[in-house]
């Protein structure tokens, strides 16, 4: 609470109101949530298109650090709170990001408790400074990205087990402030862009 409180002031001082964002996302079952983040977009910009890389010119100031920092995020702490959402889990997709996965994938990925944290939201951690520079970000993150990030999650599902949510929990403390940990996922994002459409990697 006191860091929220604290992250609370930055975006009041740098950016003005709203200090939230909040956006339906879909949860377990398919079922929408208000998922919430400290805004870090132009007021009334989000609906221009649904992915934000980097140099993305509707971020705001505090915004683009805030973002690089997974801490606009933390007010999902009031989600997982709420039951909406898990400590671990798929990252919850926007309707529109699930409708262009194949059905049993999105079923699958849909039949547990979105989550803060999963082994493929820490491969793609610097999916934004990846995309920042490309002519269609959000086409690219449709068709290369988010086909091999479903997969990951797919699998962490298959996979799941006490133990193993304990590991990704530990990875997040170690990885999300960690610009090692940053590097390593560009490279691997740069890698995986740079092989068949299909995600050859995730296969």
């Amino acid at each position: 609470m006191p860091a929220l409180l604290v992250l609370a002031l930055v975006v009041a001082l740098g950016d003005g109101r709203p200090l939230f964002y909040r956006e339906y996302r879909l949860g377990r079952h398919g079922v929408a949530f208000p998922q919430f983040k400290f805004r870090t977009l132009l007021p009334g910009s989000t609906g221009v298109r649904s992915v934000a890389p980097e140099d993305d010119p509707r971020i705001v100031g505090a915004g683009r650090w805030l973002r690089r920092w997974r801490l606009d995020e933390l007010p999902q702490l009031f989600n997982v709170l709420r039951g909406d959402m898990s400590m671990v889990g798929p990252r919850p997709m926007p309707r529109a990001h699930a409708d262009s996965l194949p059905e049993r994938q999105r079923d699958i990925i849909l039949s547990v408790r979105p989550g803060l944290t999963d082994a493929a939201a820490l491969y793609f951690l610097a999916e934004d400074e990846v995309l920042a520079g490309t002519r269609d970000p959000e086409a690219l993150y449709l068709s290369r990205l988010l086909p091999a990030k479903a997969r990951m999650q797919v699998d962490s599902i298959r996979r799941w087990s006490p133990g193993a949510d304990l590991l990704i929990l530990g990875r997040t403390l170690a990885s999300v402030w960690s610009p090692r940990a940053r590097a390593k996922s560009v490279r691997a994002l740069h890698s995986l862009l740079a092989d068949s459409p299909s995600g050859g990697a995730f296969r």
